[in-house]
């Protein structure tokens, strides 16, 4: 029971398998447009977080008073929130990281070096910002915390479940077998083919999370995945 005038707040990042809805839609499906809903994302590993380490995250509402609520509320000394009407935009952009991160893993399992995952973290940007934007976010949001920050953290970052799963895909072994052995959840493993399914919707074009698909089906191997995204057609930057 949701008490009279209580603000929800997610922390959750992922889209719904079936309906491909946001977790945002999915709170209020289930609650009620009446409720507040707040999401909250950005690069925050909770394990640094607890340690009460300094974080920097967005919160998200289609109420500016809801932001500014949480916003009060939330804030201490180590962590600050950065406020935005842009829910699509900070869902988007923290659903669809950890399937780049899955691939950044593979890229950091196989060594293929800096160059590699500089060039993958940005053309993943530039594809979580196309399906977000088609969806009708702001492509300002995803050049800030709750897109390139946590993209950033969750490809690169030691704690990234996803990343792990990335580098034992990378290793040859099978993603039943990396999923068992992990005791918390890689968002980024069920979210793939929702997000291939929004970029159909929508008709983006997802190539890299394309790639993740096939490797997590076991239809592709590691390399051969990564070297299928440098043979694609070559485009300009801003497509």
């Amino acid at each position: 029971m949701i008490s009279r005038g209580a603000t929800v707040v997610s922390a959750t990042k992922g889209l719904e398998q079936e309906t491909l809805f946001r977790m945002s839609e999915v709170m209020s499906q289930e609650l009620g447009s009446e409720v507040p809903i707040a999401v909250v994302s950005g690069p925050s590993f909770a394990a640094e977080l607890a340690c009460q380490l300094p974080t920097a995250v967005s919160v998200a509402s289609n109420e500016l008073a809801c932001v500014e609520q949480v916003q009060a509320d939330f804030r201490t000394g180590y962590f600050r929130l950065y406020g935005t009407t842009d829910v699509i935009g900070v869902e988007i952009g923290g659903a669809l990281k950890n399937i780049i991160a899955i691939a950044a893993g593979v890229t950091e399992g196989l060594a293929l070096g800096h160059n590699a995952m500089a060039g993958l973290i940005t053309r993943g940007l530039a594809e979580i910002t196309r399906l977000a934007c088609a969806a009708g976010a702001q492509r300002d949001t995803l050049a800030g915390l709750a897109g390139l920050g946590d993209l950033v953290l969750t490809c690169t970052g030691a704690l990234s479940r996803n990343r792990h799963v990335g580098i034992e895909l990378a290793r040859g072994r099978a993603v039943d077998d990396v999923l068992s052995g992990m005791k918390m959840v890689a968002e980024g493993v069920r979210s793939t083919n929702a997000a291939l399914a929004l970029g159909a919707r929508y008709g983006v074009e997802l190539p890299i999370t394309a790639q993740v698909a096939e490797l997590l089906a076991g239809r592709t191997d590691a390399r051969t995945a990564l070297y299928d995204l440098m043979l694609r057609p070559q485009r300009a930057e801003a497509g």
